[in-house]
């Protein structure tokens, strides 16, 4: 059997969105002709769109079959016990050539009871953002049902809504049950749990060509809103190069910010697949057996099975995520 003991690629899956934009291409290198293409999913075991290998002796197997192949050599063994053969984590690139949606997103319990899904915690990383672009997330004061739902059934929800203007390097950690929205002049890399599943509370009134709205999920998303949250959604995390410096660690994921700049040899005693995530510039990640670049707006995948690896970089930024 060919083995799994290498960094590996695939190939991305764009998706077009209302609201997309060119920024994947120009600034990411993702190749598409449509007009707004809003994402880029890196990493996904979501059903009908599953990654596949691009590189290396695996190449063409999707990352499902990578899965039920190899088993806890690519995810660990805790990690399968829990998820068996399905990927915990989906990986995206999102450009926000308009503003998204008003919307949240349910807990495990309502996504596994309504959709047969995991929930879906997120985190945001602003790569590029341009003047005066924003995040919307949670409410700008306290907030209960009632108070919600007369601003809902006025129209006046933005006013209610929390605002953040952004820089590239913010970052925001979204769980679920919190209202948000990614707004116009923003790109960004999302790390969530495996899961479509969003409610649409608000799309600013906007129509497709053939004048249509779309969906809106007000009586699902009422009972999946958490009102009573702290305002603890901004990250701060520190940048300190060729160390690893924690972003967020949840129950669902670990996201750790790396600058590398001289050679740095990672030792994976977590027993867990290791992501790769390149925001900025470009590094070379070298096992036992291979090798593989990775530059701006690329992801991989160590197995783990991988225990020993170097990166090296002049100046790169990578996000590591693990579970």
């Amino acid at each position: 059997m060919k083995k799994v003991n290498y960094p590996l690629k695939f190939h991305p899956i764009l998706k077009d969105k209302i609201w997309g934009g060119q920024k994947l291409k120009t600034l990411l290198n993702k190749q598409f002709s449509s007009p707004n293409a809003g994402e880029s999913w890196e990493l996904s075991d979501v059903e009908g769109d599953t990654s596949i290998v691009s590189n290396g002796s695996l190449e063409g197997l999707t990352l499902k079959e990578l899965l039920e192949k190899y088993k806890a050599d690519l995810i660990g063994h805790k990690n399968y016990k829990v998820f068996k053969n399905k990927f915990p984590l989906l990986i995206k690139f999102i450009d926000a050539k308009q503003d998204l949606s008003i919307q949240l997103h349910p807990n495990d319990e309502l996504a596994a009871k309504r959709h047969n899904s995991f929930g879906k915690t997120e985190m945001w990383y602003v790569m590029q953002a341009d003047d005066d672009a924003n995040l919307i997330v949670g409410f700008n004061q306290q907030m209960t049902q009632k108070k919600y739902l007369e601003h809902l059934k006025n129209k006046t929800l933005t006013e209610i809504l929390n605002f953040d203007k952004v820089k590239t390097g913010d970052t925001y950690f979204i769980e679920v049950g919190r209202v948000h929205a990614i707004g116009a002049g923003v790109m960004l890399a999302e790390i969530q749990q495996t899961s479509d599943i969003t409610y649409r509370v608000y799309d600013w009134d906007r129509v497709d060509e053939q004048g249509n709205e779309r969906d809106l999920h007000n009586d699902l998303a009422i009972d999946a809103f958490n009102f009573d949250m702290p305002d603890n959604y901004r990250v701060n995390y520190n940048k300190d190069q060729n160390s690893t410096n924690n972003m967020v660690s949840c129950p669902y994921f670990t996201t750790n910010f790396l600058h590398i700049t001289e050679p740095v040899l990672k030792l994976n005693n977590k027993d867990s697949f290791f992501i790769y995530i390149c925001v900025e510039g470009e590094a070379l990640i070298e096992t036992e057996t291979s090798s593989e670049f990775i530059n701006k707006g690329e992801t991989i995948l160590l197995p783990a099975i991988v225990e020993t690896y170097k990166i090296t970089s002049s100046n790169a930024k990578l996000l590591e995520v693990y579970v």
